[in-house]
Order: structure tokens, then sequence, then C-alpha cells
């Protein structure tokens, strides 16, 4: 039985997602991004410029992750810290993370592959 072939439209759609998780960090990378710095205990101050975050993305995103209950104030310290929930995201997060790479990795091969092949065609040779 023949193997289904994959369309140009779907190499050159995943092509264009593996790149854009190249240059841009999504909603989950963001989040992480934010609770490693919390992770030691930090300011708002701190936590903007190691997460690289404007002012405004940052209200936005404390607000968020303090609803979801990752992060809390600790009035005491003077500083946002983890809470066991934002612990246990972090964890997945490297699993995701450490995935999302392997994978990555397999489908620029996959592409560097076809692009190979595509130049074999080519009448260059």
């Amino acid at each position: 039985m023949k193997q289904p072939k994959l369309s140009s439209f779907v190499f050159s759609t995943i092509h264009s997602e593996v790149s854009k998780l190249g240059n841009y960090r999504i909603k989950v990378d963001i989040i992480a991004d934010i609770l490693n710095v919390v992770a030691v205990g930090a300011k708002k101050t701190r936590i903007m410029y190691q997460a690289n975050l404007s002012h405004t993305l940052l209200t936005k995103y404390l607000t968020e992750i303090r609803k979801a209950y990752l992060i809390r104030f600790a009035r005491g310290k003077g500083c946002y810290i983890l809470t066991t929930k934002g612990k246990e995201f972090l964890v997945r997060y490297k699993e995701y993370s450490k995935r999302t790479r392997h994978i990555e990795r397999q489908i620029n091969d996959v592409l560097n592959k076809k692009k190979s092949l595509e130049e074999l065609c080519s009448s260059g040779y």
C-alpha cells in the first residue's frame, strides 16, 4: 500500500511553525521566564529586566500568573516567590521544552533532506 504524500503546503506550514518557535517566545515561554526569575525571590523590576518584558507586559503576566496561583507576593520579604504549583509548572515546562527542541531538530533534519532532494532534481547537476 502506498504511503500518503505530504504536500508542499504541509512542509511549508511545519517550517513556518518551527521558525516561529525559534524566533518568538510564546505565552508559556514568557511565563517560564518569569517563574525562573521568581524562583529565587524577586521584585518587579528584577523580573522585568531578567524576563526581558516591558512594564505593561509584565503587569499583565504577573496578574495572570498570580490568579493561577503560580506565584505569590511575600509581604515579609517584599518580593514574589513561587508556589508549589509554580514549581510544578517549571518541572513540566522543562520537559516540554526538551521535547520541543528535539522535535524542532527532527523537523529541520527532514526539511534539509527535502531541500537536498530538490537540489538533486534541479538542472544544475
